[in-house]
């Protein structure tokens, strides 16, 4: 397996803690179609194919955003 540069490494992750947000939050359903947009960015990566960088921030900023609101209010 070759070495992914440090945005898949990111991405990788953000799905797997997506993945762990409880189906009760109000979070849970804006995770699950982020994760098939990081799916496709990861994809892209692994495939050799440089994603567009602003989308790459985008998508990155967003999975943060999700998992930080979920942790408050999980508090």
């Amino acid at each position: 397996m070759r070495d992914l540069p440090s945005e898949a490494k990111i991405i990788q992750m953000l799905l797997n803690r997506l993945e762990r947000i409880s189906v009760d939050s109000v979070w849970a359903h804006r995770a699950s179609g982020l994760r098939g947009s990081l799916l496709r960015l990861l994809e892209q990566i692994e495939a050799g194919v440089s994603p567009e960088s602003g989308e790459v921030k985008l998508i990155l900023r967003s999975g943060f955003s999700i998992l930080r609101e979920a942790a408050r209010e999980m508090k």
